[in-house]
């Protein structure tokens, strides 16, 4: 009987304090490295940031073509 009680305040303590405090701890870790990048998404956004510059470029480019060609063809738009 005394056993069975110990048992079962063992368990109370568990689940009110140390399961918590263990929660806590796991998602905080987690939270914290995923904050971070990793050096593949850094490369990663190197290479779209890369991309997005000659987009751009090549955005300009037709613009100025278009501008030299047809002057009007925003107002067509």
């Amino acid at each position: 009987m005394i056993s069975a009680m110990m048992s079962f305040m063992a368990a109370i303590l568990f689940m009110g304090v140390v399961a918590p405090i263990w929660i806590v701890a796991h998602y905080v870790t987690r939270w914290r490295m995923a904050k971070s990048l990793t050096s593949e998404d850094e490369r990663l956004f190197a290479e779209l940031s890369q991309s997005a510059d000659r987009m751009e470029r090549r955005l300009n480019n037709l613009e100025r073509i278009l501008d030299a060609d047809s002057p009007d063809w925003r107002q067509k738009l």
